[in-house]
């Protein structure tokens, strides 16, 4: 028979390291008022008693539980897994517990999951760009919970951002082509979320500057990046478009998907047709040939986001309310 042991609580730890519940608390929480030797004593009482903190008598305790929402739109995008481990480096060291969310790209599930994790108390929260459903936009500003976006800026006040500028990121990848002697310049986009919608601005931008813009060369659909259906839609430009001569795609999976298309039929690269990618992601400088690309700081999004985001929660005024963290073109053999 297996017996059913006690729950230990916070006051057994308390009476075993001979301090107050409130001292006990503290020195579990890694407040830095309690002095070194009574938090070792307590740490002590809490491993030998096998001590777990209970996370909803905390949160009714102090009217916030010690975690903090990040929603991003897929876990399956390197991307998003860079960012959330920067984030969760920043914030786990603190005593933070991550509540962490996939979105699917879907307003739907974003609102659903906002609904289950404030119900948790979080004492903050990290999510991805400025596009929602009404629905979870009140959901933010009425929990009143401090909250960090990421991946898109805004110099709307009292909002809190940390990322890049998709639009002149877009820009200076078709620039880019167009400075290389390109004049028929497609774009090629998949998800249609509105980081890749802001990229095609640009792209837009870049070619009415020259007078080179023509709406036919675009090529948006709404199915899953992958690399597959970057290859499919690949041959489907240069079928549609013979006379192209480079190719802007939204994200790198889908330009690695073309070039081993282009390797498959012996379409050369660039010398046929220029290829450009976004987001410089590890195989993008093994491809063959290697690819063109912007390199977007995501790790650096999501530490300076978690940072800015513990400010937040502890009262400090934090300095600037949009970080800007840029972004660099990687100029390598396929454009």
């Amino acid at each position: 028979m297996t017996s059913i042991g006690v729950r230990r609580t916070l006051k057994d730890v308390a009476e075993l390291a001979g301090v107050s519940p409130m001292t006990a608390s503290r020195a579990l929480r890694g407040i830095g008022t309690v002095a070194p030797e009574l938090a070792q004593r307590v740490r002590a009482a809490a491993a030998a008693l096998h001590y777990v903190p209970d996370p909803a008598a905390r949160a009714l305790a102090s009217a916030h539980s010690r975690s903090v929402i990040v929603l991003v739109p897929s876990l399956a995008n390197a991307v998003f897994i860079d960012l959330l481990e920067a984030a969760q480096a920043v914030l786990a060291p603190a005593g933070y517990q991550v509540l962490i969310g996939s979105t699917h790209y879907s307003r739907d599930e974003e609102e659903e999951l906002l609904r289950t994790y404030l119900a948790h108390r979080p004492s903050g929260m990290l999510v991805t760009g400025f596009e929602r459903s009404e629905a979870a936009r009140r959901l933010i500003e009425d929990s009143a919970v401090p909250c960090v976006f990421m991946m898109e800026l805004t110099d709307a006040p009292g909002v809190h951002c940390v990322g890049l500028s998709q639009e002149a990121a877009g820009e200076a990848v078709t620039a880019h082509l167009l400075a290389t002697g390109a004049r028929r310049v497609g774009y090629v986009a998949a998800q249609l979320d509105a980081r890749t919608l802001q990229r095609a601005e640009g792209y837009r931008r870049a070619l009415r500057a020259t007078g080179c813009y023509d709406p036919a060369l675009e090529l948006l659909s709404p199915a899953r990046s992958s690399l597959r259906l970057g290859g499919e839609l690949f041959l489907e430009f240069l079928e549609r478009h013979p006379d192209i001569d480079a190719l802007f795609f939204c994200n790198d999976d889908l330009a690695q998907g073309g070039l081993l298309e282009a390797l498959r039929h012996g379409i050369r690269i660039p010398e046929r047709v220029r290829v450009a990618g976004f987001n410089d992601l590890d195989g993008a400088g093994c491809s063959v040939p290697r690819l063109t690309t912007v390199r977007t700081p995501r790790a650096l999004i999501g530490e300076l986001a978690a940072t800015m985001a513990l400010a937040l929660m502890r009262g400090e005024r934090v300095g600037r309310t949009a970080v800007d963290v840029g972004f660099e073109l990687i100029v390598r053999e396929s454009a």
